[in-house]
């Protein structure tokens, strides 16, 4: 039996089957894991993890990874998907410490909770599954607050981690955090790979080669789906022009913008905000976040 809704920006999932078609995957989300029982292996690039229950995994998402499961013997686990910009837009306080830290220093960890530790993970993934399931104006609004407590609790569990690691594994992971940091601070600029060169004094050559190793992406395939991500919230949020909002998020041409926002969302910006507008509209008292949560194909309001 599966348990499993699509949302955006979250997916959140409790299944005891298994599919054994899924490959080695990779995703842009960051990703949560709780392994409840079976029998089973998880492979992380190039380690294996012989997996016990209590065992709460945190995924960088483009690291390439696949569950090998013994299908004779019950396999449950829980997993949350989550767009780590969503969550520092939206839900992170701008007082707290940086909550997305353990994903981006560790990349892959595991943490092995056991006895009281265990029970009130399981207690707080349940009630959140619960509210994630309801899909009414408070369960969101709830589950978002359960979300943030999970973080904070998370944050604490990586301390030890945090301290025990160097602040990057190799010089090659550091150079591919700065090269995300910069396109952060400048995607609404025209950005090529020169550029990047001159600022990080390393070679464009290096920098595109070690980018996709590390990521599995190229360094253009972020920046765009930076830029797409920041144009929803703005075509959202904002009655701009949609050919401004174009412009607003690094796009020198209305139309290379209009052909890239339908190519990453199978949708026109016309039509992402119409949608959206109708959305916000329906539901005047809840903020864009909501909008923006119903806007992903397979939401469906009971």
């Amino acid at each position: 039996m599966s348990n499993s809704l699509t949302h955006f920006p979250f997916t959140m999932g409790s299944s005891v089957n298994y599919n054994p078609v899924l490959h080695y995957h990779t995703h842009s989300q960051y990703e949560i894991y709780y392994f409840h029982g079976g029998k089973a292996n998880y492979i992380i690039n190039d380690r294996i993890y012989v997996l016990e229950p209590g065992d709460l995994f945190l995924l960088h998402g483009m690291t390439m990874h696949k569950a090998h499961v013994d299908p004779d013997t019950a396999y449950h686990r829980t997993t949350i998907h989550f767009d780590p910009y969503y969550f520092k837009k939206f839900i992170q306080p701008s007082y707290t410490p940086d909550l997305l830290i353990p994903f981006r220093k560790l990349h892959n960890v595991r943490l092995q909770l056991r006895g009281e530790e265990k029970l009130a993970m399981e207690a707080r993934l349940s009630s959140m599954l619960k509210l994630y399931k309801e899909q009414t104006d408070y369960s969101l609004q709830r589950f978002q607050a359960q979300m943030l407590d999970l973080m904070i609790v998370i944050h604490e569990l990586c301390q030890k981690p945090l301290q025990d690691i160097p602040e990057f594994p190799s010089a090659r992971e550091e150079h591919v955090q700065r090269i995300i940091s910069y396109i952060e601070q400048n995607f609404q600029e025209e950005l090529t790979l020169e550029l990047i060169q001159s600022e990080l004094h390393l070679s464009k050559y290096y920098l595109a080669k070690t980018f996709k190793e590390i990521t599995g992406m190229t360094i253009f395939y972020f920046l765009m789906q930076r830029r797409i991500y920041e144009a929803k919230l703005m075509l959202i949020e904002d009655d701009m022009p949609i050919t401004n909002i174009g412009y607003e998020v690094g796009f020198k041409h209305p139309s290379h913008f209009s052909r890239a926002f339908k190519q990453h969302t199978n949708k026109t910006p016309e039509q992402y905000r119409k949608e959206n507008k109708r959305v916000r509209s329906s539901n005047k008292s809840l903020p864009a976040e909501r909008a923006i949560f119903e806007s992903f194909p397979g939401h469906h309001t009971p």
